[in-house]
């Protein structure tokens, strides 16, 4: 059996910290929910200000994003020291997801710059430590340090900057990693803080409620933030050493709507495809399936779209207790959908920690038997129905599906079970490299003609997406674009989105929330870029973006032959890009690696399954190197310049 055992849990959200962070309620209790309005939220301006804060004691570290994420962390090794005393010395790989990152940290960074260009001076080593807070990755790199796990102590690492989706994605990666023998023990899961930046940018685009969020119910209006981070730690079935089994991982599924860089696909095609696939890969029925924990944003046409992905799931299924239950014939109506939770709508959307904390509230409702509770008000949406319930009800449930979408079009579903499902073994395929292209600057009109799309919208595109459209454009000329359709897309970042996000955050920061562009909001996610490749090129399957540091060009590559090793898909698009704009060099002046190769550009690669007219072999275990060397594309330049020259020789050539 080849189940991701969870032998230790790390959580905290604005419900508590440890198990009261996930809790799923009670029996015949309503949902509790501790969003409210936030003071700080509202100072700054915004119109909607109501969120989920954290109010626990956490570790002091100076940006709150690495407190959270330290606070699961400190969790996760107590129960591992207990569990399994000689973790540390074990093949340990680390996949964390988030969207904003270091967001608090670079906000400050934008402003101390601005301050800089009017001639205030610095005070002491200023420069220096707000830039090494601005980055995406530095809660990530800090927490860990912070507990003996930095990057040279670790066999596997990844970071994920995929949005809503992210902590999803990378338990999905982790459970990858264990099967193909990879680490033996995985630390996945997600975090992040509340920001300004980021509910500024939710409440331009109208995706925040007045009030209360009301998935599934008419007249929904949106949600309200939250904040939080959870880890869990995963090894194989066999591996357990007799550790106490939390829930287990049986089943990962990915996929990418193609179709618009924020709205959803509104037939669910997407999401239905990810959650289908997580299924098939636990080899369950889907009737074994009792309960869905949704992504259930309460916006009107999100939840309209996940309740047509829910439907189609389990169309034709029943829902009994316990696994291994059979299915009606097809087309048969269910006659006991699975219960549907909207955990989002209790703690608020945590963004990159929502995934594994909604999971660990799945979790949770399995191993104690207990449908949960929906929160919210009125009458169910008859375009948006689920099976939801006003109060916790005694039920056994089997197993539980987790879906998750973001910014991007990017999709993911997680299977969680109590049991042993009986999931077969995935064995590992070999990777192969088939072409790559690079560019170093974009032509708008030339970009129109090789894309087809119109030369205004592309001008509306920020510089980032423009580059990687145009690298995919460039590989898509020496592949045929007929090979591209349906693949995945894997972006690799080092300063991913620095310079939008300074862009955006300056009309903030001169005339308040009320003033910023909502068009520009969506590319300050580093997922963007993928999201807006997929559509011109339907990258129909997984896609996401990572960025661990300013090697994160390679670190894609690494990722994206897994997903083709795995399984996950034949082919995956790798791309690489960097706007090199002056907040990016300014920052690499600030931590002394302006002398690094650096510059504006992007690359792309195809990776497949086939050895024909291959033009190397891709080990996915590959390290990025984020301390020296190129950074950003450069970086994945030059390390497929190192997989060519090695395959020549071997192949003859």
């Amino acid at each position: 059996m080849s189940d991701a055992c969870v032998i230790a849990v790390g959580a905290v959200s604005a419900l508590g910290v440890g198990p009261s962070a996930y809790h799923a309620g009670d029996v015949g209790e309503r949902a509790r929910v501790v969003l409210a309005r936030d003071e700080e939220l509202a100072r700054g301006g915004l119109t909607r200000p109501f969120a989920a804060r954290v109010t626990a004691e956490l570790p002091g570290f100076e940006d709150h994003a690495a407190s959270l994420l330290a606070c699961a962390l400190g969790q996760i090794v107590r129960g591992l020291d207990e569990a399994r005393p000689a973790w540390r010395g074990e093949r340990l790989g680390i996949a964390v997801g988030t969207s904003s990152g270091g967001m608090l940290g670079a906000t400050r960074f934008f402003a101390a710059r601005e301050a800089w260009a009017r001639g205030e001076p610095a005070r002491g080593d200023e420069h220096e430590a707000l830039a090494r807070r601005a980055t995406y990755f530095a809660p990530f790199d800090e927490a860990f340090a912070a507990a003996g796990l930095a990057e040279e102590h670790v066999h596997k690492r990844a970071h994920l900057v995929a949005a809503c989706a992210a902590s999803t994605l990378a338990i999905g990666l982790g459970l990858r990693w264990l099967d193909r023998g990879a680490c033996d023990l995985v630390i996945a899961g997600g975090y992040d803080a509340l920001s300004g930046f980021v509910a500024t940018g939710f409440e331009a685009l109208r995706a925040t409620t007045a009030s209360r969020p009301r998935p599934f119910r008419v007249g929904r209006d949106g949600m309200s933030l939250g904040e939080g981070a959870g880890l869990v730690a995963l090894v194989r079935e066999e591996n357990t050493r007799g550790a106490a089994v939390f829930v287990r991982v049986a089943g990962f599924g990915a996929s990418t709507d193609a179709v618009h860089i924020t709205a959803p696909d509104r037939t669910g095609d997407g999401l239905a495809r990810a959650g289908e696939r997580a299924i098939a890969d636990s080899g369950l029925a889907p009737a074994a399936i009792g309960l869905v924990s949704a992504h259930a944003t309460a916006t009107p046409f999100n939840d309209a779209m996940e309740a047509r992905a829910i439907g189609r799931i389990f169309e034709g299924s029943s829902a009994p207790s316990t696994l291994g239950g059979s299915a009606p014939a097809s087309g048969a109506a269910p006659p006991n959908p699975p219960v549907v939770h909207p955990f989002k709508a209790q703690i608020g959307h945590t963004l990159g920690a929502a995934g594994v904390l909604e999971s660990l509230a799945a979790a949770d409702a399995l191993r104690r038997g207990i449908a949960p509770a929906a929160a919210g008000d009125g009458e169910l949406d008859p375009d948006a129905a689920v099976s939801l319930l006003e109060r916790a009800e005694a039920r056994p449930l089997g197993a539980a599906l987790k879906l998750s979408a973001a910014f991007g079009g990017a999709n993911a579903a997680l299977v969680l079970t109590n049991t042993p499902s009986g999931r077969a073994p995935r064995r590992a395929r070999p990777v192969y490299l088939q072409a790559h292209a690079g560019v170093t600057s974009v032509d708008l009109v030339e970009l129109a003609a090789l894309t087809g799309v119109a030369r205004d919208r592309l001008a509306r595109l920020d510089p980032l997406c423009r580059l990687g459209m145009r690298a995919v454009a460039e590989l898509a000329r020496v592949v045929g674009r007929e090979a591209l359709v349906g693949a995945g897309i894997v972006v690799g970042h080092a300063l991913a989105t620095l310079d939008t996000n300074d862009r955006f955050d300056a009309r903030r920061r001169a005339r308040g929330p009320g003033s910023v562009d909502p068009r520009l909001f969506p590319a300050t996610s580093p997922n963007a870029v993928a999201g807006e490749c997929a559509i011109v090129y339907q990258l129909r399957g997984p896609s996401f973006a990572v960025s661990a540091g300013l090697g994160g060009g390679a670190e894609a590559l690494s990722a994206g032959a897994e997903l083709v090793a795995m399984g996950d898909a034949d082919r995956v698009v790798v791309l690489a890009v960097d706007d090199a704009g002056p907040a990016a060099r300014d920052l690499l002046s600030f931590v002394s690696a302006s002398e690094r190769p650096f510059a504006e550009g992007a690359v792309a690669l195809l990776l497949g399954v086939s050895a024909e007219n291959a033009l190397a072999s891709i080990d996915p275990d590959i390290c990025a190197d984020h301390h020296a060397g190129p950074v950003g594309h450069l970086a994945l330049q030059a390390k497929v310049l190192e997989f060519v020259t090695k395959w020549r020789p071997a192949c003859g050539g």
